[in-house]
C-alpha cells in the first residue's frame, strides 16, 4: 500500500472509531485517475445509511482538506455483507440466534461446525449443533453468518 493509501486508511479508522463503530476494511481499486476506496465499518448494533453517510462526509472533507487525492475519486462506505466473515468479538451479540458456519483450531487441528449462536460468555461463544458447543473466540480462523430464508 502506498503513503496515500496508508493515510487515507488511518483516517477512516480514527473516524470511524470516533464514531463508535470499527474499522473491518479498506480497499482501493480503479485507476489513478479514477480511484475507488471502500471502506467497511461495522458496530455493535446494525449500521444506518444514516450512519454511512456520516462517516462518508468527514473522510471526504478531510481527503479534500488535506488534498491527498488530486484525480476524481469514489468513496462507498459500507457494512460489511454477511459474505464476509467476522474479524471482532463485539461483532458477534448481534448475531445471536443466528446460524453460522465456524472453522476454529481444536489442539493444533482444524474443525468445521454448522451451528446457531445462542449466547456468549465472557471471550466463549456457545453454539448450538443438536448440543452445546462452546468455542474460544481466539480460537477462531473463519466464521461467516449463513443466510436464512425461513
Amino acid at each position: 500500500m502506498n503513503f496515500i493509501n496508508e493515510n487515507i486508511a488511518e483516517i477512516a479508522r480514527e473516524i470511524v472509531v470516533s464514531n463508535g463503530f470499527f474499522l473491518i476494511d479498506v480497499t482501493f481499486r480503479g485507476t489513478e485517475n479514477n480511484k475507488v476506496i471502500e471502506v467497511f465499518i461495522d458496530g455493535e448494533k446494525n449500521i444506518t445509511a444514516e450512519d454511512c453517510a456520516k462517516v462518508s462526509k468527514e473522510i471526504n472533507s478531510i481527503i479534500d482538506e488535506k488534498q491527498l487525492i488530486k484525480s476524481r475519486y469514489r468513496l462507498d462506505i459500507s457494512s460489511p455483507g454477511v459474505d464476509r466473515p467476522l474479524q471482532y468479538l463485539k461483532q458477534y451479540s448481534k448475531h445471536i440466534g443466528r446460524r453460522f458456519e465456524v472453522t476454529f483450531n481444536v489442539d493444533g487441528n482444524r474443525k468445521s461446525i454448522k451451528g446457531r449462536l445462542i449466547k456468549i460468555e465472557g471471550e466463549n461463544l456457545i453454539f448450538f449443533t443438536g448440543k452445546e458447543s462452546e468455542i474460544n473466540f481466539n480460537d477462531i480462523i473463519k466464521a461467516k453468518v449463513l443466510i436464512s430464508f425461513s
